[in-house]
């Protein structure tokens, strides 16, 4: 059977019981997330602190622990819809590893692969293809890490962090949803398409662009 060209794995109807908090807390900071249900989908919002942790910072909420695993193979990579409400910058995280618990029950670190993103910036649409995905350990950035194995994926997660301090205090992001796509994709066209590049300018016709093409660009190749 052929892959569809787009799928959706969370949202717009979400199930706040597959996901639960993980905020610095867990390392003596103060910080705390909540995911809430909104109409046409859920709200990230929370006070990200950094004052406990001298600067240091994080709140986040991930899937839970169960057996449940996801195989995103086949697809070029996530799609997040949103609808921002604040310049802070996010972070959305996956990994194919859940390392056994501590004997203190402390959840043990495992290489994650992390894609971050200006709420602002990114207008409606975040895509994020697989090679963008930045592989990190306790959040330091692994050269030469081994490849994510997309057929078995554990964990998702939405996270702010300070940035070693560049933001702080509440935030609030709404998720209306999460999902799967090829490129080519035309399945979800009726969606808002919004350029991540070009600081959230609407994509136009090849027409209207080619009447400007005597302006500047608005970005950067990258």
């Amino acid at each position: 059977m052929e892959t569809p060209t787009y799928k959706t794995i969370f949202g717009p109807d979400w199930d706040l019981g597959r996901w639960t908090s993980s905020d610095d807390r867990v390392r003596g900071g103060s910080s705390v997330s909540n995911l809430e249900l909104t109409a046409g989908g859920v709200l990230f919002h929370g006070n990200l602190d950094i004052e406990t942790l001298g600067g240091a910072g994080f709140a986040s909420q991930r899937t839970v622990e169960n057996e449940q695993v996801w195989d995103l193979s086949g697809y070029d990579g996530l799609e997040l819809h949103i609808v921002p409400s604040d310049r802070n910058r996010y972070t959305f995280s996956l990994t194919d590893e859940i390392p056994p618990r501590r004997p203190d029950s402390r959840e043990q670190s495992a290489l994650v692969w992390e894609y971050d993103f200006g709420a602002s910036e990114a207008g409606r649409e975040v895509r994020v293809l697989w090679k963008d995905l930045k592989p990190t350990y306790r959040g330091k950035s692994v050269e030469d890490a081994r490849s994510l194995d997309l057929s078995r994926i554990k964990r998702f997660r939405i996270m702010i962090r300070s940035f070693f301090g560049a933001q702080q205090g509440d935030f609030s992001l709404k998720i209306q949803s999460v999902g799967l796509f090829r490129e080519g994709s035309s399945d979800n066209s009726s969606a808002t398409k919004e350029s991540m590049d070009c600081g959230g300018e609407k994509t136009e016709p090849k027409e209207t662009r080619a009447k400007k093409s005597w302006l500047p660009s608005c970005c950067t190749s990258f």
